[in-house]
């Protein structure tokens, strides 16, 4: 595996875990500054890819609401922001109580 993807796959895990810690939405500058918590210093362009991505997968919806973009978390997205369920490019998340 090579960096870009383990980079895609913790950010993606990121995302889902700050959407499902803070009532499932957040606007794409907020979850710019949380990634930027973890290392992940990323444009907002970069952040709006990866939602894209995961909007794609059924994870999140996103809409746009003035100049930012509002992420919503799925049930399916909950579900693997839980590690209750997997998807392939999503790292499982390690915040999780019983993770291994």
């Amino acid at each position: 595996m090579d960096k870009y993807n383990i980079f895609a796959q913790d950010q993606r895990m990121l995302l889902l875990h700050f959407l499902a810690e803070n009532n499932n939405s957040a606007n794409d500058e907020v979850l710019q500054d949380c990634l930027q918590l973890y290392g992940h210093r990323i444009s907002r362009d970069v952040v709006r890819t990866q939602l894209n991505w995961l909007a794609e997968q059924g994870l999140v919806t996103v809409s746009d609401f003035g100049h930012l973009r509002i992420a919503k978390l799925t049930a399916r997205g909950f579900d693997v922001s839980q590690n209750q369920a997997t998807v392939e490019g999503v790292k499982k998340n390690p915040f999780i109580d019983g993770f291994r």
